[in-house]
């Protein structure tokens, strides 16, 4: 009879995301990942699959997290694409370090699989299907992830060390005349928060999701008469 196992896989995803959270995405270790949990390095070999295994454990803690959405889902799909789409994007910029993982991995863990069926059922529910599914759900997941990525890259995007008030300034500062749009948008910061951009942002992109429309533009027939070709499966479905 096998011994039973010392460590459960949320004891293991929790611990490897409290590190990475505390030190950072390099302090990703089996030996730092063993110390946290007061065992040898080795004994994670039985549970890890070296580097792949701990950045899969990492990705699938991240969608763990996007737990049940109240109300959804509801008679209205886009409210319902609305809650997911916040929901994911709490989860993600709740844990920056992981994001750069979330959008370079194809993950095909059951949190990451539970998440993205959830926002293909929202926006079939609004009358996508087929083509016109795909493409909208990777219109959602494109917004959310960049959003996300944006905090952490953008032109107004905080080092470790600042305070949001120091990037407005330093953006300021830059000639006006040679960047006057980026010094324009410096001072709208100043009254602005990321949450309520967000929930202004997914409301045009939900303004753009219109059931019924998506390839019917002559543009998109030209395209399919040319022969499209298959599309990849992005590297993470939220």
């Amino acid at each position: 009879m096998p011994a039973p196992r010392k460590f459960t896989e949320e004891r293991l995803r929790a611990a490897a995301l409290s590190l990475v959270d505390e030190r950072g995405l390099p302090a990703l270790t089996m030996r730092n990942l063993a110390a946290a949990l007061g065992t040898g390095a080795m004994t994670l070999y039985t549970y890890v699959d070296g580097r792949e295994g701990l950045e899969a454990l990492l990705v699938e803690a991240v969608m763990s997290e996007v737990r049940r959405v109240p109300g959804v889902p509801s008679a209205d799909w886009r409210a319902d694409v609305r809650a997911l789409a916040e929901a994911h994007w709490r989860a993600v910029r709740a844990h920056p370090d992981v994001i750069p993982l979330i959008l370079t991995r194809r993950s095909l863990d059951p949190a990451t699989l539970a998440g993205g069926e959830e926002m293909l059922g929202a926006l079939a529910r609004g009358g996508y299907a087929g083509r016109p599914l795909l493409v909208a759900m990777r219109a959602v997941s494109a917004f959310v992830m960049g959003f996300a990525q944006a905090e952490l890259a953008g032109p107004l995007s905080l080092a470790p060390d600042e305070q949001p008030g120091d990037v407005i300034e330093r953006v300021r500062a830059l000639p006006r005349e040679r960047y006057p749009r980026l010094i324009e948008m410096a001072e709208a910061a100043r009254e602005s928060t990321a949450e309520s951009e967000f929930h202004e942002a997914l409301a045009i992109v939900l303004d753009g999701l219109r059931p019924g429309a998506g390839g019917g533009t002559p543009g998109a027939r030209a395209a399919g008469a040319a022969g499209a070709q298959p599309a990849v499966p992005s590297s993470e479905v939220p």
